[in-house]
Protein backbone atom coordinates (compact mmCIF):
# COMPACT_ATOMS: atom_id res chain seq x y z
CA UNK A 1 0.00 0.00 0.00
CA UNK A 2 1.21 3.80 -1.12
CA UNK A 3 0.39 4.75 2.74
CA UNK A 4 2.58 2.00 4.00
CA UNK A 5 5.39 3.54 1.97
CA UNK A 6 5.02 6.92 2.69
CA UNK A 7 5.18 6.00 6.45
CA UNK A 8 8.33 3.56 5.88
CA UNK A 9 10.01 6.99 4.66
CA UNK A 10 8.72 9.19 7.50
CA UNK A 11 10.31 6.71 9.62
CA UNK A 12 13.49 6.57 8.33
CA UNK A 13 13.56 10.02 8.45
CA UNK A 14 12.46 10.79 11.97
CA UNK A 15 14.61 7.56 13.29
CA UNK A 16 17.99 8.78 11.10
CA UNK A 17 17.60 12.36 12.32
CA UNK A 18 17.55 10.81 16.00
CA UNK A 19 20.31 8.59 15.52
CA UNK A 20 23.01 11.57 13.62
CA UNK A 21 21.34 14.27 16.20
CA UNK A 22 22.33 11.60 19.63
CA UNK A 23 25.22 10.24 17.98
CA UNK A 24 27.58 13.90 18.64
CA UNK A 25 26.62 13.77 22.67
CA UNK A 26 27.76 9.58 22.69
CA UNK A 27 30.85 10.69 20.57
CA UNK A 28 31.66 13.46 23.24
CA UNK A 29 30.92 11.29 26.71
CA UNK A 30 32.77 8.33 24.95
CA UNK A 31 35.98 10.81 23.75
CA UNK A 32 36.00 13.52 26.33
CA UNK A 33 39.28 15.23 24.79
CA UNK A 34 38.26 14.56 21.36
CA UNK A 35 36.78 17.75 19.48
CA UNK A 36 33.26 17.73 18.77
CA UNK A 37 33.87 18.33 14.91
CA UNK A 38 36.31 16.07 13.11
CA UNK A 39 35.97 13.59 10.23
CA UNK A 40 36.54 10.36 13.04
CA UNK A 41 33.17 11.61 14.75
CA UNK A 42 31.55 12.23 11.12
CA UNK A 43 32.25 8.59 10.10
CA UNK A 44 30.80 7.85 13.59
CA UNK A 45 28.06 9.57 13.12
CA UNK A 46 26.57 7.65 10.10
CA UNK A 47 26.37 4.27 11.83
CA UNK A 48 23.11 5.17 14.22
CA UNK A 49 22.06 7.63 10.98
CA UNK A 50 21.94 4.06 8.94
CA UNK A 51 20.64 2.05 11.89
CA UNK A 52 17.93 4.69 12.95
CA UNK A 53 16.80 4.93 9.27
CA UNK A 54 16.69 1.26 8.56
CA UNK A 55 14.99 0.83 11.88
CA UNK A 56 12.30 3.10 11.36
CA UNK A 57 11.66 1.97 7.53
CA UNK A 58 10.76 -1.25 8.86
CA UNK A 59 8.50 -0.60 12.56
CA UNK A 60 7.15 2.58 12.06
CA UNK A 61 4.25 1.58 9.82
CA UNK A 62 3.58 -1.42 12.70
CA UNK A 63 3.79 1.27 15.46
CA UNK A 64 1.60 3.70 13.94
CA UNK A 65 -0.61 2.35 11.26
CA UNK A 66 -1.69 -0.98 12.48
CA UNK A 67 -2.31 -0.28 15.69
CA UNK A 68 -4.84 2.95 14.31
CA UNK A 69 -6.81 0.06 12.46
CA UNK A 70 -6.88 -2.29 15.05
CA UNK A 71 -8.53 0.15 17.31
CA UNK A 72 -10.82 1.36 14.61
CA UNK A 73 -12.09 -1.95 14.04
CA UNK A 74 -12.21 -2.61 17.51
CA UNK A 75 -14.33 0.46 17.86
CA UNK A 76 -17.02 -0.28 15.15
CA UNK A 77 -17.58 -3.69 16.35
CA UNK A 78 -17.96 -2.69 20.03
CA UNK A 79 -21.17 -2.65 20.96
CA UNK A 80 -22.86 1.15 21.74
CA UNK A 81 -23.61 0.31 25.23
CA UNK A 82 -20.04 -0.38 25.94
CA UNK A 83 -18.62 2.53 24.32
CA UNK A 84 -21.03 4.33 25.75
CA UNK A 85 -19.86 2.78 29.59
CA UNK A 86 -16.25 2.95 28.40
CA UNK A 87 -16.85 6.83 27.61
CA UNK A 88 -18.46 7.01 31.43
CA UNK A 89 -15.74 5.32 33.51
CA UNK A 90 -13.34 7.34 31.10
CA UNK A 91 -14.80 10.50 32.41
CA UNK A 92 -14.94 9.64 35.77
CA UNK A 93 -11.30 8.39 35.63
CA UNK A 94 -10.15 11.80 34.28
CA UNK A 95 -12.13 13.68 36.80
CA UNK A 96 -10.45 11.75 40.35
CA UNK A 97 -7.19 12.40 38.29
CA UNK A 98 -7.44 15.94 38.15
CA UNK A 99 -7.96 16.01 41.56
CA UNK A 100 -5.07 13.86 42.71
CA UNK A 101 -2.55 16.40 40.17
CA UNK A 102 -2.23 18.66 42.70
CA UNK A 103 -0.65 16.68 45.56
CA UNK A 104 0.85 14.32 43.18
CA UNK A 105 2.37 17.36 40.97
CA UNK A 106 4.51 18.61 44.19
CA UNK A 107 6.40 15.22 44.23
CA UNK A 108 10.02 15.90 43.84
CA UNK A 109 11.86 15.00 40.36
CA UNK A 110 10.39 12.80 37.65
CA UNK A 111 7.78 11.57 40.72
CA UNK A 112 6.07 15.04 40.44
CA UNK A 113 5.75 14.63 36.47
CA UNK A 114 5.15 11.13 35.86
CA UNK A 115 3.28 9.90 38.76
CA UNK A 116 0.38 12.29 37.42
CA UNK A 117 0.13 10.56 34.16
CA UNK A 118 0.76 6.96 35.56
CA UNK A 119 -2.30 7.62 38.17
CA UNK A 120 -4.44 9.05 34.97
CA UNK A 121 -3.87 5.06 32.91
CA UNK A 122 -3.94 3.28 35.63
CA UNK A 123 -7.74 4.82 36.77
CA UNK A 124 -8.60 5.05 33.24
CA UNK A 125 -7.85 1.36 32.37
CA UNK A 126 -9.74 0.33 36.04
CA UNK A 127 -12.82 2.35 35.43
CA UNK A 128 -13.60 1.68 31.91
CA UNK A 129 -13.20 -2.02 32.64
CA UNK A 130 -15.21 -1.47 35.50
CA UNK A 131 -18.01 0.45 33.61
CA UNK A 132 -18.27 -2.11 31.03
CA UNK A 133 -18.55 -5.10 33.07
CA UNK A 134 -21.80 -2.96 35.04
CA UNK A 135 -22.97 -1.39 32.04
CA UNK A 136 -26.57 -2.54 32.45
CA UNK A 137 -26.45 -1.04 35.66
CA UNK A 138 -24.83 2.29 34.87
CA UNK A 139 -27.23 2.45 31.66
CA UNK A 140 -30.70 1.85 33.54
CA UNK A 141 -29.48 4.46 36.45
CA UNK A 142 -28.87 7.03 33.73
CA UNK A 143 -32.48 6.37 32.28
CA UNK A 144 -34.12 6.59 35.32
CA UNK A 145 -32.17 10.04 36.46
CA UNK A 146 -32.98 11.03 32.61
CA UNK A 147 -37.09 9.66 32.82
CA UNK A 148 -39.35 12.95 32.71
CA UNK A 149 -41.49 14.12 35.77
CA UNK A 150 -45.16 13.44 35.63
CA UNK A 151 -46.92 17.00 35.45
CA UNK A 152 -49.14 16.55 38.41
CA UNK A 153 -47.73 17.94 41.35
CA UNK A 154 -46.81 14.98 43.82
CA UNK A 155 -47.27 12.27 41.48
CA UNK A 156 -43.96 10.21 41.31
CA UNK A 157 -41.68 9.45 38.82
CA UNK A 158 -42.50 6.53 36.57
CA UNK A 159 -41.01 3.29 37.09
CA UNK A 160 -39.20 2.47 34.04
CA UNK A 161 -38.95 -1.27 33.53
CA UNK A 162 -36.13 -2.69 31.84
CA UNK A 163 -37.02 -4.53 28.29
CA UNK A 164 -37.08 -8.01 29.45
CA UNK A 165 -34.46 -10.49 27.49
CA UNK A 166 -35.67 -13.18 25.11
CA UNK A 167 -32.66 -15.36 24.17
CA UNK A 168 -32.96 -16.96 20.53
CA UNK A 169 -32.51 -20.14 19.45
CA UNK A 170 -30.75 -21.50 15.90
CA UNK A 171 -34.10 -22.81 15.18
CA UNK A 172 -36.21 -19.63 15.61
CA UNK A 173 -33.49 -17.61 13.85
CA UNK A 174 -33.92 -20.18 10.79
CA UNK A 175 -37.38 -20.41 11.07
CA UNK A 176 -37.46 -16.67 9.79
CA UNK A 177 -40.95 -15.98 11.34
CA UNK A 178 -39.92 -14.33 14.07
CA UNK A 179 -38.11 -11.38 11.71
CA UNK A 180 -42.04 -10.32 10.33
CA UNK A 181 -43.57 -10.84 14.03
CA UNK A 182 -41.11 -8.67 15.34
CA UNK A 183 -42.15 -5.61 12.69
CA UNK A 184 -45.89 -5.84 13.75
CA UNK A 185 -44.63 -4.27 17.82
CA UNK A 186 -46.25 -7.31 19.50
CA UNK A 187 -42.67 -8.36 20.62
CA UNK A 188 -42.05 -6.24 23.95
CA UNK A 189 -38.53 -6.58 24.60
CA UNK A 190 -35.14 -7.31 23.91
CA UNK A 191 -34.01 -10.22 21.35
CA UNK A 192 -30.69 -11.49 22.58
CA UNK A 193 -28.58 -14.02 20.01
CA UNK A 194 -25.43 -15.68 22.38
CA UNK A 195 -22.52 -15.66 20.92
CA UNK A 196 -22.65 -19.68 21.24
CA UNK A 197 -25.79 -19.69 18.74
CA UNK A 198 -24.08 -17.72 16.45
CA UNK A 199 -21.34 -19.76 16.34
CA UNK A 200 -23.43 -22.74 15.73
CA UNK A 201 -25.75 -20.99 12.83
CA UNK A 202 -21.74 -20.10 11.58
CA UNK A 203 -20.99 -23.85 11.59
CA UNK A 204 -24.14 -25.15 10.08
CA UNK A 205 -23.79 -22.33 7.43
CA UNK A 206 -20.62 -24.39 6.62
CA UNK A 207 -21.31 -27.70 6.65
CA UNK A 208 -20.48 -29.71 3.71
CA UNK A 209 -24.55 -31.03 3.79
CA UNK A 210 -25.92 -28.92 1.00
CA UNK A 211 -29.50 -28.97 3.17
CA UNK A 212 -27.96 -27.97 6.43
CA UNK A 213 -25.63 -25.18 4.91
CA UNK A 214 -28.55 -23.72 3.17
CA UNK A 215 -30.32 -23.81 6.24
CA UNK A 216 -27.92 -21.97 7.77
CA UNK A 217 -26.67 -19.39 5.13
CA UNK A 218 -30.96 -18.57 5.56
CA UNK A 219 -30.71 -18.13 9.50
CA UNK A 220 -27.48 -15.81 8.80
CA UNK A 221 -29.74 -13.83 6.11
CA UNK A 222 -32.53 -13.58 8.65
CA UNK A 223 -30.22 -12.66 11.16
CA UNK A 224 -29.13 -9.71 9.20
CA UNK A 225 -32.55 -8.53 8.03
CA UNK A 226 -33.64 -8.49 12.00
CA UNK A 227 -30.46 -6.25 12.71
CA UNK A 228 -31.78 -3.97 10.16
CA UNK A 229 -35.81 -4.22 9.65
CA UNK A 230 -36.44 -5.26 13.35
CA UNK A 231 -38.21 -3.15 15.70
CA UNK A 232 -36.97 -4.20 18.91
CA UNK A 233 -33.60 -3.87 19.95
CA UNK A 234 -31.28 -6.82 18.86
CA UNK A 235 -27.67 -7.68 20.59
CA UNK A 236 -25.35 -10.60 20.78
CA UNK A 237 -23.99 -11.56 24.01
CA UNK A 238 -21.09 -13.30 24.72
CA UNK A 239 -21.81 -14.96 28.04
CA UNK A 240 -20.80 -18.33 29.68
CA UNK A 241 -22.82 -20.97 30.88
CA UNK A 242 -20.59 -23.67 33.01
CA UNK A 243 -22.17 -26.73 33.59
CA UNK A 244 -23.22 -27.35 29.82
CA UNK A 245 -22.14 -28.51 26.86
CA UNK A 246 -24.54 -28.39 23.91
CA UNK A 247 -26.11 -25.25 22.58
CA UNK A 248 -29.63 -26.55 24.38
CA UNK A 249 -28.18 -26.56 27.64
CA UNK A 250 -26.41 -23.22 27.42
CA UNK A 251 -29.56 -21.73 26.35
CA UNK A 252 -31.36 -22.90 29.40
CA UNK A 253 -28.36 -21.95 31.92
CA UNK A 254 -28.21 -18.49 30.82
CA UNK A 255 -31.62 -18.18 30.64
CA UNK A 256 -31.96 -19.19 34.46
CA UNK A 257 -29.01 -16.63 35.13
CA UNK A 258 -30.63 -13.32 33.53
CA UNK A 259 -34.33 -14.51 33.92
CA UNK A 260 -34.82 -14.38 30.13
CA UNK A 261 -37.31 -16.49 28.15
CA UNK A 262 -36.42 -18.64 25.18
CA UNK A 263 -37.67 -17.83 21.63
CA UNK A 264 -37.36 -21.58 19.90
CA UNK A 265 -39.60 -23.66 17.51
CA UNK A 266 -37.64 -26.58 18.99
CA UNK A 267 -39.94 -29.12 20.96
CA UNK A 268 -37.19 -31.11 22.92
CA UNK A 269 -35.82 -27.76 24.19
CA UNK A 270 -39.28 -26.16 24.99
CA UNK A 271 -40.09 -29.05 27.41
CA UNK A 272 -36.96 -28.87 29.11
CA UNK A 273 -36.74 -25.39 29.54
CA UNK A 274 -40.32 -25.52 31.02
CA UNK A 275 -39.46 -28.28 33.35
CA UNK A 276 -36.53 -25.97 34.77
CA UNK A 277 -38.57 -23.24 35.17
CA UNK A 278 -37.88 -21.20 32.50
CA UNK A 279 -40.49 -19.36 30.08
CA UNK A 280 -40.32 -20.46 26.49
CA UNK A 281 -41.99 -18.50 23.63
CA UNK A 282 -42.89 -21.37 20.83
CA UNK A 283 -43.17 -19.69 17.64
CA UNK A 284 -45.45 -22.84 16.27
CA UNK A 285 -47.34 -22.20 18.90
CA UNK A 286 -47.75 -19.03 18.28
CA UNK A 287 -49.08 -19.68 14.87
CA UNK A 288 -51.80 -22.46 16.00
CA UNK A 289 -52.97 -19.92 18.36
CA UNK A 290 -53.78 -16.50 15.95
CA UNK A 291 -55.56 -19.25 13.26
CA UNK A 292 -58.93 -18.21 12.27
CA UNK A 293 -61.65 -19.51 15.31
CA UNK A 294 -64.27 -21.72 13.57
CA UNK A 295 -67.31 -23.14 14.87
CA UNK A 296 -69.56 -26.36 13.45
CA UNK A 297 -72.28 -24.95 11.79
CA UNK A 298 -70.03 -21.68 10.26
CA UNK A 299 -70.66 -21.23 6.33
CA UNK A 300 -68.04 -20.63 4.23
CA UNK A 301 -66.20 -20.39 0.98
CA UNK A 302 -63.23 -22.60 0.30
CA UNK A 303 -61.35 -24.01 -3.19
CA UNK A 304 -60.87 -27.83 -3.03
CA UNK A 305 -57.23 -28.41 -4.79
CA UNK A 306 -56.60 -32.01 -3.52
CA UNK A 307 -58.50 -35.37 -3.00
CA UNK A 308 -58.52 -36.34 0.87
CA UNK A 309 -57.49 -40.14 2.25
CA UNK A 310 -61.30 -41.18 2.05
CA UNK A 311 -63.65 -42.17 -1.02
CA UNK A 312 -64.79 -38.81 -2.09
CA UNK A 313 -63.41 -36.46 -0.04
CA UNK A 314 -61.73 -33.07 -1.50
CA UNK A 315 -59.33 -30.94 0.90
CA UNK A 316 -59.07 -27.15 0.86
CA UNK A 317 -56.84 -24.73 2.83
CA UNK A 318 -57.48 -21.57 4.32
CA UNK A 319 -55.42 -18.46 4.08
CA UNK A 320 -53.52 -19.43 7.20
CA UNK A 321 -52.85 -23.25 6.04
CA UNK A 322 -55.68 -24.58 8.23
CA UNK A 323 -56.98 -28.01 6.21
CA UNK A 324 -60.53 -28.00 5.24
CA UNK A 325 -61.82 -32.04 4.45
CA UNK A 326 -65.18 -31.58 2.88
CA UNK A 327 -67.14 -34.65 2.49
CA UNK A 328 -68.07 -35.17 -0.79
CA UNK A 329 -65.76 -32.59 -1.97
CA UNK A 330 -63.69 -34.48 -4.88
CA UNK A 331 -66.36 -33.53 -7.45
CA UNK A 332 -65.68 -29.73 -6.67
CA UNK A 333 -61.95 -30.41 -7.59
CA UNK A 334 -60.38 -27.26 -8.67
CA UNK A 335 -63.14 -25.02 -7.97
CA UNK A 336 -64.56 -22.74 -5.04
CA UNK A 337 -67.86 -24.67 -2.88
CA UNK A 338 -70.16 -23.04 0.05
CA UNK A 339 -69.56 -25.67 2.71
CA UNK A 340 -70.82 -26.01 6.50
CA UNK A 341 -68.26 -26.83 9.43
CA UNK A 342 -69.61 -30.25 11.17
CA UNK A 343 -66.61 -30.14 13.45
CA UNK A 344 -63.23 -28.83 14.51
CA UNK A 345 -60.17 -31.44 15.23
CA UNK A 346 -57.29 -30.20 17.41
CA UNK A 347 -53.92 -32.50 16.26
CA UNK A 348 -50.48 -32.13 17.42
CA UNK A 349 -49.86 -31.01 13.87
CA UNK A 350 -52.70 -28.06 14.12
CA UNK A 351 -55.98 -27.69 13.47
CA UNK A 352 -58.32 -29.27 10.98
CA UNK A 353 -62.01 -28.61 10.11
CA UNK A 354 -64.10 -30.94 8.57
CA UNK A 355 -67.13 -29.93 6.58
CA UNK A 356 -69.47 -31.13 3.78
CA UNK A 357 -71.23 -28.71 0.72
CA UNK A 358 -74.15 -26.80 1.89
CA UNK A 359 -77.32 -28.10 0.27
CA UNK A 360 -75.58 -30.59 -1.54
CA UNK A 361 -73.75 -27.93 -3.64
CA UNK A 362 -72.98 -29.36 -7.62
CA UNK A 363 -69.48 -28.65 -9.15
CA UNK A 364 -69.77 -25.50 -11.47
CA UNK A 365 -70.41 -26.13 -15.31
CA UNK A 366 -66.98 -26.60 -16.72
CA UNK A 367 -66.31 -23.88 -19.40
Amino acid sequence: MRLYLYFRIAGAIILGWLGWALSAPLWTAWNLNAPLWNSELNAYRLIPTILGAVIGAVIFPHVTIEPFVAGRRVLRRAPTSDLVAGLVGLIAAGIIAVIANGPLSQLPGYFGRLLPIGVFVLLGWIFVELSIARKDELLALISRRREPREGRAGQRDRDQQPRPSILMDTSAIIDGRIADISQTGFIFGELVIPQFVLQELQHIADSSDALRRNRGRRGLDMLNKLQKESQVPIRIMDVEAEGATDVDGKLVVVAKKTQAAILTNDFNLNRVAELQGVKVLNINELANAVKSVVLPGEEMTVEIIQEGKEVGQGVGYLDDGTMIVVENGRRHMNSSVDIVVTRVLQTVAGRMIFAHPKNGSEPPASR
